[in-house]
């Protein structure tokens, strides 16, 4: 009597090379997807104002309405940078609408130059949307040596749309709040800077012996 012989069955090689294909393919997304969350989280609280992102202006308010708000004005030094930063106005009373210009006083108290960069907010968080600036110190880096101070413009209006958003319409006060950061990598550009005409002219002099 015969006995059949099991057959031996291979995996295809063609579901195989899809199924690494597909796992590649979700590594590789995934990856990509990491790499993007932040630039695209900073556009998603630019564009809404989460958070309390401030909005950038390139005009002022064209509608001034006949009722004003409270901005109040906060600073703050990160404890890798040796400067003093405060608001010259703790409040003002403004319409809103109203363009506004206010300013920063910042020194460097340490004993060499150094670069800053501020970061900045509003509170409530969801007034971020309606807070508009035009000129700010935060939009570059800032340079100074040591001993130096400097005042700092901020241009800005409040958004007269605030008062039909039902969350914000009997807001009385917004509070604009930045922090000063040490700016390593301006640091570390302004160092190679200089060091690289002196790398120069001492390849020159070696050349030329």
């Amino acid at each position: 009597m015969m006995q059949n012989t099991p057959k031996s069955h291979k995996p295809a090689p063609k579901n195989n090379v899809s199924a690494v294909t597909l796992c590649l393919g979700l590594t590789f997304g995934m990856l990509g997807m990491s790499f993007a969350a932040v630039p695209l989280y900073e556009i998603f609280c630019q564009v809404t104002g989460y958070g309390g992102t401030t909005q950038r202006a390139d005009a002022g308010s064209e509608v001034v309405l006949d009722r004003t708000i409270n901005v109040r004005f906060d600073a703050n030094v990160s404890t890798d940078l040796d400067w003093e930063f405060a608001p010259k106005q703790r409040q003002v009373e403004i319409k809103i609408g109203e363009n506004k210009q206010v300013a920063y006083f910042a020194k460097n108290i340490g004993p060499n130059t150094s670069f800053g960069t501020a970061s900045f907010n509003v509170s409530p968080g969801a007034a971020g949307v309606y807070f508009n600036k035009m000129e700010c110190f935060c939009f570059t880096e800032q340079k100074l040596a040591a001993g130096e101070s400097i005042d700092m413009p901020v241009v800005f209006f409040v958004d007269p749309e605030i008062v039909n958003d039902p969350l914000l319409k009997d807001t009385k006060t917004i509070t604009l709040s930045y922090t000063f950061f040490a700016d390593e990598d301006a640091e570390e550009d302004a160092k190679l800077s200089q060091a690289a005409p002196e790398k120069a002219v001492g390849e020159k002099t070696k050349s030329s012996l």
